[in-house]
This record gives C-alpha cells, structure tokens and sequence, in this order.
C-alpha cells in the first residue's frame, strides 16, 4: 500500500519541466479563496442548516469554522514547501504513498465537481428570483428544480410516505435548466484561461461583499432575541448534523492550494491567500446567520411525529408547499428572502428593494463560485493525468489559452448534469464526504512528514503542530460521522469505484510504477528518465 511513494523532490521537479503559466499573487489568490468559500453556504445553504439546527446552527458555523481552521493550517504548510498542483492529492503522495493519494485525488472529485453542481443549483435559485421581482418573468416550475423527478424515483422504488410524494411531484420539477446553462457558461470561461477568470473573479467578489455588508447592515439591528428560541429545537445532533453540511460553505481555501502551481512566489503567497480568506470569511458568516436567525427566525419543520423534515427531501417540498413557502428553510435565496420579509413587516418598499439587490448581487457572483471549484476539479485531473493514473491526453494544454482545456470541457459537462438533476442540500452533503476525507489526509501527512524529513524547508510551518494536525484529523472525522446515513454509503461505493479504476487501469501506467519522470512536451523525444532512488536507498525502478 505504501511502497510507490513519489519524493517531494521528483514532484517539484516535474512541476518545473512541465507546469502551468505562474501569473497568480497574494490578492488574486485571496480574492480566489474569498470567491470559493463565500458562496452558497451563506447565500443557500443557510436554509439547509436552519432545518437541521435551528437557531443552534450559530454553533454549527463555529464548529465547522474551527475544524477549517486547523485544516487550513495544516494545508498552508503542505501548499507553501510543495507548490505544485494537485492539493491533497499530491502531498498525499509524496508522503503515504499512490495507493492512498489516488484514493484522496478520487475523493477530491466529489468535493470539486458535485461542490459546482451544488452552487449552480443555488445561483438557479436566485437568478428564478430576480426574473420573478425585476422583470416579472416566472419560469415553468417543472424547468428550475429536480424535486418531482427525485419523488418519482422515491416512488418508483416503493417509498412509504405516498402523500407527501404526491405533493412533491405535483408541485416539483424534472429539471434544474438555469443551473445546466450557468456551468456551460463557467466552463466556456475556463477554457479562456486562469488568468482572465481571476481578474472576473475579483471583481465578483467584491460584489459579494458588498452585499453581504448591505445585508448585515440591515437585518441586525432588527434582531429580535425571542427568535433564537428555543435556539436547539433538534437537540446537539442537529448542531453536529448542520456543521457537517456547513463545512461546505468553508472549503473553498483548499481550491486555494490547488493553484500553487500558477502562483508567483508561492513560498510567500500561499499562506497568505489560505488563512487570509478564511479569516474575511468567517466575520462574515457568523454576521449573517445572526441576521437570518434575529430577524425572521430560523426553526425548523416538523413532521406529524415531532421529527425534523430531512433538508431536500420531498417530504420537506411537501411541507413548504402547504405553508406557501412561507418560512426561511423553504426558501431557495434565503438572504434575499430575509430582507423581502424585513421590509414586508415594516412597510419599506426600500428593504424589499435592497432584498432584491442582494438577490441580483448572489446572482452576479455566485458564478465565481462555481468558476473556482471547477478550477479545482481540472487541475486535481490535470496532476494525476500527468502522473499517469488518467489517461495522458487529459494533461493537454491548449497552446492559445495555455489552460488544461481537455479536462475543463469533460468535467464541466459532468457537473452540468449534477446541477441539472439534483437537489442542492444533497450535492453539497456529498461534496462534504470527499472533502472531509482529503483533508483528514492531509492533517496525518504533515504530521508523518515532519517526523521522516524534519530538516526540508518550510516557509511557513503550522503552529503547535502536534496539537493542530490531530485536531484537524478528528475534526474531520467527526464532521464526516454527523453526515446522514445515504451520503456516508454513496462515498463508499464511491471509493470502491476508485479502487476498481486504480487497479484495473492505473496502477500499471503510474509513472512512478513504472519508473518514469516527467519530461517536458518540448523533450518528447528524450527516452524517459528512471526515477532517483528514493530516501533510504529504496529503488523503484527494481
């Protein structure tokens, strides 16, 4: 399991033979973190933790806060000693060996190209909103949502709850067509190049802030404290459920670590972009999700037995369809919502007004969003593809564009069909299990790394690192055990797929396993180089 290890020294030498253009600093990588983490988990996802927790969902922001923070710190190691593509998959594989680091590369399509469906589906939601309050355009309910066709298939397969099944087919839909359209758009923006899509990037993250700033502004000093009552309606388990969903909302820093090899001096700015993201971030998320939670209050809905209604689930469809929608965890722009519902008690056509703008502000940059997680996702394939687990033509590089245009079409048609055809709570739970599963990786690599090469340089090393990397590791696990049951399952049979895919196809092309390096397009012709005997005088190449 742990015998094909690439040393740290091949992985950087093969980033300088063959890398993408470095033309990323300190900001842009910022603005980058900023555009990937605030998205939909403030803009959408709040309506998902506000059904599982309930005011108590506060404590959830902190608990999935606190465990990216010691993962960030973990990975702005990791990303400033080796900056070359490929996140956790890479320092996974220098450190535990290829059979883990392509099952963490695995992982990490869940998090990236299901994470973009998600987001698509949540901009859908807002951009539905602004053609319904700007220009009065309502479009056919059966063309924004998936919510009939997963009733239908409850049904299909012999689901109990008849009633609430019905009511879910009857006033739900087959397809989500904004969302397809948005991730074509995103895609065709990709394959421009990295970096006009950051300079587009910025600017919408500026616009995002803005209107979040609009947002707490305005919903805080309407805050009611009877509204955070009772403030744990599901009890600690509900808290714990919501803080894995939220964590969502959080990983976009690792898209950060992801671009290390399109950064300038990354040594320096690698760090800076992950933790100073992550800290913008964090203000903003506690602010706002007060402001939900005081001004229109955030309790969950029940079934006729007293349990909580699963987020996306066509019994919950059920239930805000009878109360009108009527309620912030039905809503699908639950900011925009929020100050419609300010402005509608205190009679301010202004608020209502602002309401909406925040609404154009999500729809304007929620795109960015799924431009950085998608970006993600085809250098995560462009890595492995270079390494030889995936076919080599995925590493392409487009000679106009100078991006890995094979690998952005293919994964951009992939995450269309997410967002066209399921619901967002349960993308992004899905997300979550790759996600959380990379990162735990990590945390356990810089611990393994510190111990066997202690003396390799690190610019920046993570404070009280015996503490922080255990931390990070049985957070992560913790997050991943309050998932709901089908998630935790979907991940499994996820990872026996990889594990089908490695043996059958790429452990006899690794490079590694073969003894090959990497060469630059320009040096095709040069008969591969055998890999350098690894520390300890192991050689592969035997």
């Amino acid at each position: 399991m742990f015998g094909r290890v690439k040393s740290l020294d091949a992985i950087l030498a093969t980033a300088e033979k063959k890398s993408l253009h470095r033309s990323l600093g300190a900001f842009q990588l910022t603005m980058l973190g900023v555009g990937a983490i605030i998205g939909t988990g403030i803009f959408v996802l709040t309506a998902e933790a506000a059904q599982k927790a309930g005011p108590g969902m506060m404590i959830s922001f902190i608990i999935a806060g606190f465990v990216c923070a010691v993962a960030a710190l973990c990975y702005a190691e990791m990303a400033s000693m080796v900056p070359v593509s490929g996140s956790a998959y890479t320092y996974s594989y220098a450190v535990m060996g290829e059979l883990l680091a392509w099952m963490v590369g695995w992982a990490l399509v869940l998090e990236y190209a299901v994470a973009a469906g998600a987001v698509a589906v949540g901009w859908s939601g807002y951009f539905v909103g602004l053609l319904r309050e700007y220009l009065g355009i309502t479009l056919p309910t059966a063309l924004v949502n998936a919510d009939a066709l997963i009733a239908s298939i409850k049904l299909a397969f012999g689901a109990t709850n008849s009633e609430a099944i019905q009511t879910a087919i009857a006033t739900g839909g087959y397809v989500n067509l904004p969302a397809f359209i948005i991730s074509l758009l995103v895609t065709w923006l990709l394959v421009i190049g990295t970096k006009e899509s950051a300079y587009v990037n910025a600017i919408l993250v500026m616009v995002k802030i803005t209107a979040l700033t609009l947002f707490v502004v305005l919903a805080l000093p309407v805050m009611k404290s009877e509204n955070f009552e009772p403030f744990a309606p599901l009890g600690f388990g509900g808290i714990s459920a919501a803080a894995a969903s939220i964590f969502f909302a959080y990983v976009g820093f690792d898209a950060v670590s992801t671009a290390a090899e399109e950064t300038k001096n990354p040594q320096r700015n690698m760090p800076i972009g992950l933790i100073g993201s992550l800290a913008i971030c964090t203000v903003f998320y506690l602010l706002v999700a007060s402001g939900v939670i005081g001004s229109v209050g955030a309790q969950p809905l029940f079934d006729a037995a007293g349990n909580g209604l699963a987020p996306g689930s066509t019994e919950l469809a059920a239930a805000c369809a009878t109360k009108g929608g009527q309620a912030v965890v039905c809503s699908k722009e639950a900011l925009a919502w929020t100050l419609r519902e300010i402005g509608g008690q205190q009679g301010s056509s202004w608020i209502q007004q602002a309401g909406n703008l925040v609404g154009l502000a999500a729809g304007l940059a929620l795109p960015s969003v799924i431009l950085m997680m998608m970006f993600g996702q085809t250098r995560i394939f462009f890595v492995m593809s270079r390494d030889g687990l995936l076919p080599e033509k995925l590493s392409k590089v487009h000679p106009k564009y100078h991006t890995p245009h094979v690998v952005t079409v293919i994964t951009g048609i992939f995450v269309a069909i997410f967002a066209a055809l399921f619901p967002v709570g349960a993308l992004a739970d899905i997300s979550n299990s790759g996600t959380l599963f990379a990162f735990a990786m990590v945390a356990i690599a810089v611990l393994i790394l510190r111990r066997r090469d202690p003396n390799r340089v690190r610019p920046f090393r993570t404070p009280a690192v015996w503490l922080v990397s255990p931390l990070a590791a049985v957070g992560c696990v913790y997050l991943f055990w309050s998932l709901s049951g089908y998630t935790k399952l979907l991940f499994v049979g996820w990872a026996v797929i990889g594990l089908l895919v490695y043996f059958g196809y790429s452990r006899s092309r690794s490079h590694v396993g073969r003894g090959l390096v990497e060469v630059h397009e320009e040096d095709a012709d040069i008969p591969p180089q055998p890999v350098p005997p690894l520390p300890g005088g192991i050689d592969i190449n035997d």
